[in-house]
C-alpha cells in the first residue's frame, strides 16, 4: 500500500454515530508524505478532530482503511498500541497527570514500556526541557504552570517517545491569548526540524506560515486542498470562500 515516502493513508473514511443518524466523516481520503506539515482547517462540526483522531484509531472508522507505513490499523489483528508509539499525540486540554510532576509526566510512558531505563528517560527530557526553556520546571507540578506552560510540556511529553509523526488536535484553543505565540513557536521550531505533522487548527496565520499543505474540511470530509497560496489567495468553492471571509 505505501508508497515512496508515504507515512498514512486515509481510504474511504466514515465515521457514524447513533447507528448512522449522525454523519461525522464521509468517505475521506488523505495522505501524509514523509515530513511534511498539514494543516486542517474547516468550520466546527465539519470533522477534523474526528479525522484526526482516526489517524491513530482513537476514534474507530465505521468503514475504510486507514494505512501506516501500509500496515491496515483497522484491521483486528494488528497490535495498535505498537503503532501509536510512532505517532505523538497532543490534545487541546494538556491531560498531564496531576499528582506528578513534570519530569514524571515525561518519563513515565518510555519507562513503563520499557523503551527507555529511568536514566534514559530522565536524561532525554532533561534535553527537551532545555529545548523548550523550561528545564527549570523539571520537579515542579503542572498545577504551578500556566496554560502554555502545560502545553509545551504535553508536546515534550508526546516527543519523549520519539514519534514519527505528531498529530495535534487545536492545540491552542484551550489557551489565553497571550500563551497561544510560545506553543506555535515551538510547533515551528519541529517543523523546521522536518518533524511530520498533522495539525487541526484555527490558526491561520500559523496554516499560512508553516504548513505545505492545507485542507479545507466541510460536510465531514475534505472538500478543498492545496498549498497556503492556493487556498488562502486563489479558493476554488464558495464554501472556502465564505470560510475565509469569516476567519480571516
Amino acid at each position: 500500500m505505501e508508497t515512496g515516502n508515504e507515512i498514512i493513508r486515509v481510504e474511504g473514511v466514515t465515521k457514524e454515530y447513533n447507528g448512522g443518524a449522525v454523519k461525522a466523516l464521509t468517505g475521506c481520503n488523505l495522505t501524509v508524505q514523509k515530513g511534511e506539515v498539514i494543516a486542517i482547517i474547516g468550520a466546527s462540526g465539519s470533522g477534523k478532530s474526528t479525522l484526526l483522531r482516526c489517524l491513530n484509531m482513537l476514534e474507530e472508522p465505521t468503514s475504510g482503511h486507514i494505512y501506516f507505513h501500509g500496515v491496515d490499523l483497522a484491521d483486528p489483528k494488528v497490535d495498535l498500541n505498537l503503532h501509536r508509539r510512532k505517532m505523538g499525540m497532543v490534545f487541546q486540554h494538556f491531560n498531564l497527570f496531576p499528582h506528578k510532576t513534570v519530569m514524571q509526566n515525561i518519563t513515565l510512558a518510555p519507562v513503563f514500556l520499557k523503551l527507555k531505563t529511568k536514566a534514559d528517560a530522565e536524561a532525554k527530557a532533561s534535553q527537551l526541557l532545555k529545548r523548550i526553556g523550561l528545564a527549570d520546571k523539571a520537579n515542579e507540578y503542572p498545577n504551578m504552570l500556566s496554560g502554555g506552560q502545560k502545553q509545551r510540556i504535553a508536546i515534550v511529553r508526546a516527543l519523549a517517545m520519539e514519534p514519527e509523526v505528531m498529530l495535534f488536535d487545536e492545540p491552542t484553543s484551550a489557551l489565553d491569548p497571550e500563551m497561544v505565540g510560545e506553543v506555535l513557536d515551538l510547533m515551528r521550531d519541529l517543523a523546521r526540524g522536518g518533524m511530520t505533522m498533522v495539525v487541526v487548527t484555527h490558526e491561520m496565520g500559523f496554516a499560512r506560515e508553516v504548513a505545505n499543505r492545507v485542507i479545507f474540511m466541510g460536510d465531514g470530509k475534505p472538500m478543498e486542498e492545496g498549498t497556503p497560496d492556493a487556498i488562502f489567495n486563489h479558493p476554488q468553492s464558495d464554501r472556502l470562500r465564505d470560510f475565509l471571509s469569516k476567519v480571516l
